[in-house]
């Protein structure tokens, strides 16, 4: 089998252990070529490919990033894609697609995978909002670095009697907000599933320091909201792409809470941090999995199927369950969370 890979989206911890699984797994037990496909589903659009040998993935489990690289493709210029979904693997030269990314690659890898072209697709984001596997490689990396920083900011903030307003990358779900915050002891965590009230906050914030504490740490999801009626706040509008933006929750909240309150508020943008640098042993090894399973799915011809973990085995599940809602934190792990604030 001539067997193409390529990663799509965002850049996460894990991808070049995905890629490393999948050659090795190809080309030592199956016999394929491997091809990866430079920058997503642009490269295969333009035909744009190299062949991957054991040589290539040596030494790039640790590494953040992609080797393939990624890039975005805008809708009608996708639509298009899709139409001509087998002449472009013809032109490519693979049998079969391995896509490696989060929902808009999931939905991408679906629309070629009904136009006629074998696609299997391994999840991957580090917000852990794929709703059909149990979590997704990326998302510990994501939280362990947003822990760090939490516990780094502790002391600054106590030296300094400040609160200190922390956002954390969750457009849509709050899954890294609120395992970061509860990890790293946050006193207030507040994410997309559940609306906030900023006098509710600053009550907390003023009782805090009327207990004798010194400071405060409030994790935020970039996609949190007041509840309506509350805090003055609108995200922002769609990019090129039409995916919504997001940005500015961490300022804005850390203003109000200084003006509400009198006491000094610091924002701190963790932003693409939690993207990059080398991936936990954790997503290293879900990944390298994903990556094992993705080859074999290949070969017993499971095409429109994703790789997802489900209670510790990794299984195929159709790629439309995948695409068909986001995973959102549950009211059962907020209330978990609100117990230890």
């Amino acid at each position: 089998m001539r067997l193409g890979v390529l990663t799509s989206g965002g850049d996460c911890p894990g991808l070049n252990a995905v890629i490393r699984s999948v050659v090795h797994r190809a080309i030592t037990d199956h016999a394929d070529e491997v091809v990866g496909v430079e920058d997503g589903f642009l490269g295969l659009i333009e035909n744009r490919t190299r062949t991957l040998t054991l040589d290539d993935v040596h030494g790039i489990l640790t590494r953040g990033g992609t080797i393939l690289g990624s890039a975005r493709v805008a809708r009608d210029r996708m639509r298009e894609a899709v139409s001509r979904a087998k002449e472009l693997a013809d032109e490519v030269g693979i049998d079969a697609l391995v896509a490696i990314g989060g929902e808009g690659t999931l939905t991408a890898a679906r629309m070629f995978s009904d136009a006629g072209l074998p696609v299997v697709a391994v999840p991957k984001t580090i917000d852990n909002d794929i709703d059909a596997t149990d979590v997704t490689f990326g998302h510990d990396t994501a939280v362990h670095v947003a822990t760090e920083a939490i516990d780094r900011l502790k002391t600054t903030a106590e030296s300094h009697q400040r609160v200190m307003v922390v956002e954390l990358m969750g457009r849509h779900t709050g899954w890294i907000a609120l395992n970061a915050g509860m990890a790293g002891g946050a006193h207030g965590i507040l994410i997309p599933e559940r609306p906030f009230d900023i006098e509710t906050v600053c009550c907390m914030i003023e009782e805090r320091f009327a207990r004798g504490k010194k400071f405060a740490i409030v994790a935020v999801a970039e996609g949190a909201r007041p509840a309506p009626g509350t805090m003055k706040f609108e995200h922002g509008g769609t990019d090129l792409y039409g995916h919504q933006t997001f940005g500015g929750i961490g300022n804005r909240l850390s203003a109000e809470i200084e003006r509400w309150i009198g006491k000094e508020s610091r924002p701190v943008i963790l932003g693409h941090t939690q993207r990059g640098g080398s991936p936990t042993a954790q997503d290293r090894v879900l990944a390298t999995r994903f990556g094992w399973h993705a080859v074999e799915a290949a070969h017993e011809g499971a095409f429109g199927h994703m790789t997802a973990l489900r209670s510790g085995r990794i299984v195929p599940v159709p790629i439309a369950d995948a695409v068909a809602r986001l995973k959102t934190v549950p009211e059962s792990r907020w209330i978990e969370a609100e117990a230890v604030l």
